[in-house]
């Protein structure tokens, strides 16, 4: 079912998890109960890895404070953690001023955890960085 999803929709669509139901609950007013929705099964959650990296600490960082998580790992997923299109925009201003690199949004979209932001970021602030120093050429 991921490979089905993954191929038609941005990473951050996918659901981290299935669940099978015979039917929708629904309430009086004909609209879907949420609160009697089954939980979903606990799948084998991928071990805690610490941020390793200036880069990843500083992010980890951030990301605790926008989604108001005690400890953010290096492979956690913000989507998963709660974010949201909203936050990421408040995540990309953090980034800013913390980092002093501009991320495009749509590489936050891409890069959902913190070592694929670590590694955008270091990206991108190369990137600028060479641009610059062909300009002075």
């Amino acid at each position: 079912m991921r490979g089905f999803l993954r191929a038609r929709l941005p990473e951050a669509m996918i659901p981290a998890a299935f669940v099978t139901v015979d039917g929708f609950p629904v309430l009086p007013s004909g609209k879907l109960d949420r609160n009697a929705l089954p939980p979903p099964h606990p799948g084998t959650a991928p071990a805690f890895v610490p941020p390793r990296t200036p880069a990843e600490e500083t992010l980890a960082a951030i990301w605790s404070d926008l989604l108001g998580r005690d400890r953010v790992g290096a492979r956690d997923d913000f989507f998963e953690l709660g974010g949201h299109s909203l936050l990421v925009v408040r995540l990309i201003a953090r980034i800013s001023d913390e980092l002093g690199v501009e991320l495009p949004l749509r590489r936050c979209f891409d890069a959902t955890t913190v070592e694929e932001q670590a590694l955008a970021v270091l990206e991108h602030a190369l990137g600028t960085d060479l641009e610059l120093l062909e300009e002075e050429r």
